[in-house]
Protein backbone atom coordinates (compact mmCIF):
# COMPACT_ATOMS: atom_id res chain seq x y z
CA UNK A 1 0.00 0.00 0.00
CA UNK A 2 1.13 3.15 -0.72
CA UNK A 3 2.87 5.40 2.06
CA UNK A 4 -0.21 7.81 3.01
CA UNK A 5 2.21 10.56 3.72
CA UNK A 6 0.42 13.54 4.40
CA UNK A 7 -3.04 12.17 5.14
CA UNK A 8 -2.56 9.09 7.60
CA UNK A 9 -6.42 9.93 8.29
CA UNK A 10 -7.61 8.26 4.89
CA UNK A 11 -7.79 4.79 6.70
CA UNK A 12 -10.46 2.07 7.92
CA UNK A 13 -11.42 4.30 10.77
CA UNK A 14 -11.59 7.48 8.82
CA UNK A 15 -13.88 6.25 6.35
CA UNK A 16 -16.02 4.24 8.59
CA UNK A 17 -16.53 7.03 10.62
CA UNK A 18 -18.07 8.83 7.96
CA UNK A 19 -20.48 6.63 7.88
CA UNK A 20 -21.28 5.82 11.38
CA UNK A 21 -22.12 9.84 11.90
CA UNK A 22 -23.99 10.56 9.13
CA UNK A 23 -21.52 12.47 7.37
CA UNK A 24 -20.76 10.19 3.94
CA UNK A 25 -21.93 13.24 1.72
CA UNK A 26 -20.42 11.16 -1.39
CA UNK A 27 -23.50 8.36 -0.48
CA UNK A 28 -26.29 9.61 -3.29
CA UNK A 29 -28.49 7.36 -1.96
CA UNK A 30 -29.31 6.19 -6.00
CA UNK A 31 -26.76 5.09 -9.01
CA UNK A 32 -25.07 8.01 -10.63
CA UNK A 33 -27.41 9.36 -13.31
CA UNK A 34 -24.35 9.25 -15.69
CA UNK A 35 -24.16 5.70 -15.46
CA UNK A 36 -27.94 5.14 -15.48
CA UNK A 37 -27.73 7.02 -19.54
CA UNK A 38 -24.45 5.51 -20.07
CA UNK A 39 -25.74 1.91 -19.37
CA UNK A 40 -29.08 3.21 -21.36
CA UNK A 41 -27.04 3.98 -24.40
CA UNK A 42 -26.15 2.44 -27.82
CA UNK A 43 -23.04 2.78 -26.79
CA UNK A 44 -23.10 0.62 -23.38
CA UNK A 45 -20.25 -1.65 -22.17
CA UNK A 46 -21.31 -4.80 -22.78
CA UNK A 47 -21.69 -6.95 -19.47
CA UNK A 48 -18.49 -8.82 -18.28
CA UNK A 49 -16.29 -8.59 -14.81
CA UNK A 50 -16.00 -5.64 -12.92
CA UNK A 51 -14.56 -4.50 -10.16
CA UNK A 52 -16.09 -1.11 -8.40
CA UNK A 53 -13.27 0.76 -6.35
CA UNK A 54 -14.41 2.57 -3.48
CA UNK A 55 -17.94 0.43 -4.06
CA UNK A 56 -19.58 2.18 -0.95
CA UNK A 57 -23.03 1.27 0.09
CA UNK A 58 -23.39 -0.41 -3.81
CA UNK A 59 -25.84 1.79 -5.73
CA UNK A 60 -23.84 2.02 -8.82
CA UNK A 61 -22.21 -1.67 -8.39
CA UNK A 62 -25.80 -3.04 -8.10
CA UNK A 63 -26.94 -1.07 -11.29
CA UNK A 64 -23.77 -2.60 -13.15
CA UNK A 65 -24.85 -5.64 -11.53
CA UNK A 66 -28.55 -5.49 -12.77
CA UNK A 67 -27.40 -4.95 -16.39
CA UNK A 68 -25.69 -8.46 -16.28
CA UNK A 69 -22.16 -7.83 -14.73
CA UNK A 70 -20.23 -9.63 -12.79
CA UNK A 71 -19.72 -7.39 -9.60
CA UNK A 72 -17.14 -7.44 -7.23
CA UNK A 73 -17.03 -4.51 -5.08
CA UNK A 74 -14.14 -3.06 -2.76
CA UNK A 75 -14.27 -0.68 0.39
CA UNK A 76 -12.62 0.26 2.98
CA UNK A 77 -15.59 0.70 5.58
CA UNK A 78 -17.26 -2.13 6.97
CA UNK A 79 -20.74 -0.31 7.38
CA UNK A 80 -20.96 0.29 3.66
CA UNK A 81 -20.17 -3.32 2.70
CA UNK A 82 -22.89 -4.93 5.17
CA UNK A 83 -24.89 -2.25 3.26
CA UNK A 84 -24.49 -3.15 0.21
CA UNK A 85 -24.51 -6.71 1.07
CA UNK A 86 -27.68 -6.32 2.25
CA UNK A 87 -29.26 -4.71 -0.73
CA UNK A 88 -27.46 -7.05 -3.19
CA UNK A 89 -29.87 -9.66 -0.93
CA UNK A 90 -32.69 -7.75 -0.63
CA UNK A 91 -32.96 -6.66 -4.80
CA UNK A 92 -32.04 -10.69 -5.56
CA UNK A 93 -28.86 -9.73 -7.52
CA UNK A 94 -25.80 -11.37 -7.60
CA UNK A 95 -22.66 -9.50 -5.87
CA UNK A 96 -19.58 -9.84 -4.41
CA UNK A 97 -18.15 -7.16 -1.90
CA UNK A 98 -15.69 -7.22 0.07
CA UNK A 99 -14.10 -5.05 2.80
CA UNK A 100 -10.61 -4.37 1.85
CA UNK A 101 -8.03 -1.71 0.97
CA UNK A 102 -8.12 -1.15 -2.74
CA UNK A 103 -4.35 -1.04 -3.07
CA UNK A 104 -3.94 -4.76 -1.42
CA UNK A 105 -5.55 -6.29 -4.27
CA UNK A 106 -3.07 -6.62 -6.98
CA UNK A 107 -1.98 -9.77 -5.46
CA UNK A 108 -5.06 -11.63 -5.29
CA UNK A 109 -7.05 -10.15 -8.60
CA UNK A 110 -4.48 -8.95 -11.24
CA UNK A 111 -5.34 -9.18 -14.45
CA UNK A 112 -8.81 -11.01 -13.35
CA UNK A 113 -11.13 -8.05 -14.55
CA UNK A 114 -12.71 -6.92 -17.41
CA UNK A 115 -14.07 -3.60 -16.34
CA UNK A 116 -13.16 -1.18 -13.27
CA UNK A 117 -15.79 1.44 -12.32
CA UNK A 118 -14.45 4.66 -10.26
CA UNK A 119 -16.77 6.76 -8.28
CA UNK A 120 -15.82 8.91 -5.58
CA UNK A 121 -12.62 7.06 -5.08
CA UNK A 122 -10.27 9.05 -6.84
CA UNK A 123 -11.33 11.77 -5.39
CA UNK A 124 -11.07 10.35 -1.81
CA UNK A 125 -7.29 8.99 -2.04
CA UNK A 126 -4.32 11.29 -1.26
CA UNK A 127 -3.58 13.26 -4.38
CA UNK A 128 -0.01 11.57 -4.45
CA UNK A 129 -1.73 7.76 -4.14
CA UNK A 130 -3.13 8.80 -8.15
CA UNK A 131 -0.23 7.44 -10.03
CA UNK A 132 -0.54 4.32 -7.84
CA UNK A 133 -4.24 4.42 -8.17
CA UNK A 134 -3.90 4.37 -12.06
CA UNK A 135 -0.96 1.74 -11.55
CA UNK A 136 -3.59 -0.69 -10.37
CA UNK A 137 -6.46 -0.04 -12.18
CA UNK A 138 -4.21 -0.95 -15.16
CA UNK A 139 -2.98 -4.34 -13.35
CA UNK A 140 -6.31 -5.66 -12.57
CA UNK A 141 -7.69 -5.59 -15.89
CA UNK A 142 -6.55 -8.32 -18.61
CA UNK A 143 -5.80 -6.80 -21.77
CA UNK A 144 -8.68 -4.88 -23.51
CA UNK A 145 -9.98 -4.39 -20.15
CA UNK A 146 -11.41 -1.22 -19.87
CA UNK A 147 -11.59 1.85 -17.07
CA UNK A 148 -15.21 3.56 -16.71
CA UNK A 149 -15.10 6.62 -14.19
CA UNK A 150 -16.97 9.59 -13.31
CA UNK A 151 -15.03 12.13 -11.98
CA UNK A 152 -15.88 15.28 -9.81
CA UNK A 153 -12.86 17.63 -10.99
CA UNK A 154 -13.64 20.47 -8.74
CA UNK A 155 -11.10 23.14 -8.35
CA UNK A 156 -11.88 23.54 -4.13
CA UNK A 157 -9.06 23.57 -1.85
CA UNK A 158 -8.20 20.86 0.77
CA UNK A 159 -10.44 17.25 1.27
CA UNK A 160 -11.13 14.62 0.44
CA UNK A 161 -12.75 15.11 -1.77
CA UNK A 162 -9.74 16.35 -3.26
CA UNK A 163 -9.96 19.01 -6.76
CA UNK A 164 -8.51 17.68 -10.30
CA UNK A 165 -8.53 18.63 -14.16
CA UNK A 166 -10.05 17.18 -16.82
CA UNK A 167 -6.61 17.93 -17.97
CA UNK A 168 -4.75 16.15 -14.75
CA UNK A 169 -6.76 13.16 -15.57
CA UNK A 170 -6.12 12.59 -19.09
CA UNK A 171 -2.00 12.98 -18.37
CA UNK A 172 -2.18 10.64 -15.60
CA UNK A 173 -4.61 7.65 -17.61
CA UNK A 174 -2.63 8.18 -20.86
CA UNK A 175 0.57 6.45 -18.99
CA UNK A 176 -1.20 3.35 -19.38
CA UNK A 177 -4.49 3.89 -20.64
CA UNK A 178 -5.91 4.98 -24.25
CA UNK A 179 -8.40 7.00 -23.98
CA UNK A 180 -11.25 6.70 -25.44
CA UNK A 181 -13.25 9.73 -23.88
CA UNK A 182 -13.65 12.16 -20.99
CA UNK A 183 -16.57 14.37 -21.09
CA UNK A 184 -18.37 16.63 -19.55
CA UNK A 185 -21.95 15.29 -18.48
CA UNK A 186 -24.86 16.98 -18.59
CA UNK A 187 -27.39 15.26 -16.02
CA UNK A 188 -25.10 15.33 -12.68
CA UNK A 189 -26.27 15.43 -9.54
CA UNK A 190 -26.78 19.52 -8.84
CA UNK A 191 -23.94 19.61 -6.51
CA UNK A 192 -21.58 18.43 -8.88
CA UNK A 193 -23.41 19.52 -12.29
CA UNK A 194 -20.35 21.48 -13.24
CA UNK A 195 -17.65 19.49 -12.75
CA UNK A 196 -18.25 15.73 -13.69
CA UNK A 197 -16.56 14.28 -16.10
CA UNK A 198 -17.27 10.45 -17.84
CA UNK A 199 -13.90 8.85 -18.54
CA UNK A 200 -13.82 5.61 -20.13
CA UNK A 201 -10.18 4.64 -20.96
CA UNK A 202 -8.64 1.19 -22.73
CA UNK A 203 -6.02 -1.07 -22.12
Amino acid sequence: MPDPGLHPELNTEFWEGRYQDGTARWDLGQPAPPFVSLLNDAAAPPPGRMVVLGSGSGHDALLFAKKGFEIVGVDFAPSAIAYAQQAAQARHLSAQFIQRDIFDLETDYAGQFDYVLEHTCFCAIAPHQRPAYVDLAHTLLHPGGEFIGLFWAHSRSGGPPFGTTPDDIRQLFSKRFQTINLTHVTNSIESRAPDEYLGRFKV
